[in-house]
């Protein structure tokens, strides 16, 4: 069975998860919900909004700087003290799906291979499809691959070619966003299926590299900012 025999998605879940922190009833922050209670509905967030920071305080802790790796120079946020902490992994996934309820979302478009980890509970929790974007050979169906560029030299993103439905709303989403080369790509995979890229989506992103004018203007959702 494919993607495309499976139907639209059922809406987000908006109960919270375990430790989670979001307990909004389904239906108040969509216009549906605002006739039903009487309420003038919400005007539409702006997905690139910056998270407040002292929000994810508790996650910041958790991202060591790991200097010179992986070679001399590089400052290596490390999220594997992230990864370790229950409550800091629920706060991020909180964070993403607040961000996104109340929108058509038909795809989470992971990145290989650290996207994965943040991809696939988002997907749970947003009753929705999950489908990796994949290094070469890694996929056993028909694929479609974009290349693209790198400091030292060229590399490439593979995605089966019935992964998506044409007209599909997507999120695609890493654990960091650098120069944006590699979300590109993955954004070049959708739009080539005739999917539409809703947002793209980091836990941590590097100012200082611009990676999101690459991406821009689709909204760019980044949770820690360095």
């Amino acid at each position: 069975m494919t993607r495309r025999s499976l139907g639209k998605p059922a809406p987000a879940r908006r109960g919270p998860t375990p430790r989670g922190i979001s307990s909004q009833p389904a239906g108040l922050a969509t216009a549906e919900g605002a006739a039903l209670t009487g309420a003038e509905p919400e005007e539409e967030e702006d997905l690139s909004a910056p998270v407040p920071p002292e929000r994810l305080a508790h996650v910041r802790e958790r991202i060591r700087a790991i200097p010179d790796f992986p070679k001399p120079g590089i400052l290596f946020r490390d999220i594997t003290p992230l990864l370790a902490d229950p409550k800091a992994f629920h706060m991020v996934i909180d964070a993403l799906v607040e961000r996104f309820i109340g929108h058509t979302v038909d795809a989470i478009v992971a990145i290989d291979s650290r996207g994965f980890i943040f991809g696939a509970p988002l997907a749970s929790r947003l009753n929705t499809a999950f489908v990796p974007a994949r290094k070469p050979g890694k996929l056993p169906a028909d694929t479609l691959k974009v290349e693209y560029g790198l400091e030292y030299g060229r590399a490439s993103l593979e995605m089966h070619k019935d992964a998506l439905a044409p007209g599909s709303n997507v999120i695609v989403i890493d654990d960091l966003l650098a120069t944006g080369g590699t979300a590109a790509a993955a954004g070049e995979l959708v739009l080539a299926l005739g999917a539409r890229v809703l947002a793209y989506t980091f836990i941590i992103e590097l100012d200082a590299l611009a990676g999101r004018s690459k991406l821009e203007p689709v909204p760019v959702v980044s949770l820690i900012h360095y």
